[in-house]
């Protein structure tokens, strides 16, 4: 299908919907013009629609990530004086690895910019769970961001500038029915982490019922459309493909999971955190070229915690205080003896996005002290009337809904699940 310009949004959306390729003119027209308003939500959320249903090839998909990337700036730290390296997750349940994995990367010698967002669909957001630190600001200028970089190693900010095309999809794509898309997802994890500006790139695949791609070739694809995308464009990316059938660790919300962070910080913490926290330490060092440093010595000795602690500090929080804590709690107990079965990752999401973890619309505020706690974790032994789960909300009225999707998210049986591989390959 020829579509000339000038170009109009009516026209571009009937391209898509009706399966042709949206050219390369349209495309940095429908992004720019969105971005300053020419181009209507309700245009844009039909277009975002039609790319649900009818995909993107990998040229439009490497195209729509350049106009994204063009709306904003690309930031420059050829002048921090260690090696860069970013990461980035598509979205766990219970994935708290960016607070301890940033820290111990930093403490082996990198420096490693987190420009994050907040919470999309079911999966929370980095600056959420970092926001529930008292006084902790996200907002940071590109060289507060350097000198902290340079000090300290690490930073966790807003995406600002950087692809603000994608900040206003991003929360459109959550209350569309479009979050999902394979081709949308590249292009939002991409144009953020290149506008990043860093040497090299590590990327958390997740698959599995609590992730965006919930089959294993899904999962494959894009993460081969990602690495291309970095590749093409100068960053050493890296990807690994890793399990999301049941949460990380043993809890899911927002300081909930910071307190479960602090604790890996510590030294202790689930064995399932500390394993995907030191194999991406790992292979962030690798990519740039740091092969003498140990990121599991860094978390037991203090010196991951101490860069936590440095920068929460520059960034204005108060570790001192008290994380929140929903007021009002429920519990789920077990009604019979056994052994706990395989957790499903999407049904404690959604019990903890209806106790106020989440949003459902743009700008909505969430519950710092809203979450789930899980006390029994798959193929642990459970005693009748055990406590398996706490639910926390401020808001009691909401723990019926959420009682009602954890119901039938978890069973108990007579024998202990078969063990589930976490990290299930690395591409390429």
């Amino acid at each position: 299908m020829s579509i000339a310009a000038p170009f109009d949004a009516p026209t571009l959306i009937a391209c898509k919907r009706d399966g042709h390729r949206l050219p390369d003119a349209g495309i940095d027209w429908l992004i720019s013009g969105y971005t300053s308003g020419v181009v209507a939500e309700e245009q844009m959320s039909a277009l975002l629609m039609a790319i649900y249903l009818r995909g993107m090839d990998e040229h439009e998909n490497a195209r729509w990530t350049q106009a994204v990337l063009a709306s904003g700036e690309r930031l420059d730290f050829s002048a921090v004086p260690r090696p860069t390296v970013g990461k980035h997750s598509t979205g766990g349940v219970g994935d708290k690895i960016t607070l301890p994995l940033i820290a111990a990367v930093a403490a082996c010698g990198a420096a490693v910019p987190s420009a994050s967002g907040r919470g999309l669909g079911h999966t929370g957001g980095t600056l959420d769970k970092m926001e529930s630190i008292a006084g902790f600001s996200a907002a940071l200028s590109g060289t507060r961001v350097r000198d902290q970089l340079s000090e300290i190693g690490a930073a966790i900010f807003s995406a600002g500038q950087l692809a603000p095309a994608d900040v206003k999809l991003y929360a459109l794509r959550d209350i569309t029915g479009t979050v999902e898309s394979l081709p949308l997802v590249a292009a939002s994890v991409m144009s953020k982490k290149l506008a990043e500006g860093t040497d090299a790139l590590v990327l958390d695949v997740k698959v599995g019922s609590g992730a965006f791609m919930k089959g294993l070739d899904d999962a494959r694809e894009l993460a081969r459309r990602m690495v291309a995308l970095g590749t093409a464009q100068g960053v050493a990316t890296r990807a690994l493909i890793t399990d999301m059938g049941v949460p990380l660790g043993c809890t899911v919300g927002n300081a909930i999971e910071v307190a479960e962070a602090l604790e890996v910080l510590a030294g202790g913490g689930p064995p399932d955190v500390v394993a995907l926290t030191v194999r991406l330490a790992h292979e962030m060092l690798a990519l740039t070229g740091i092969d003498d440093a140990d990121p599991t010595q860094a978390l037991r000795d203090g010196t991951a915690m101490d860069r936590f602690t440095a920068m929460v500090r520059a960034q204005g929080g108060d570790l001192s205080q008290p994380l929140p804590l929903g007021s009002c709690t429920e519990t789920v107990t077990a009604d019979r003896g056994g052994f706990m079965g395989d957790i499903d990752a999407m049904a404690v999401a959604q019990a903890a996005w209806r106790l106020g973890a989440g949003r459902s619309r743009p700008g909505e505020r969430v519950q710092h002290g809203a979450g789930v706690r899980i006390h029994r974790r798959p193929g642990e032994p459970v005693a009748a009337g055990q406590t398996l789960f706490t639910l926390y909300t401020d808001t009691p009225e909401r723990t019926g809904a959420a009682l009602a999707a954890l119901d039938g998210g978890f069973a108990i049986g007579d024998t202990p699940p078969l063990p589930r591989p976490l990290i299930i390959e690395t591409s390429p």
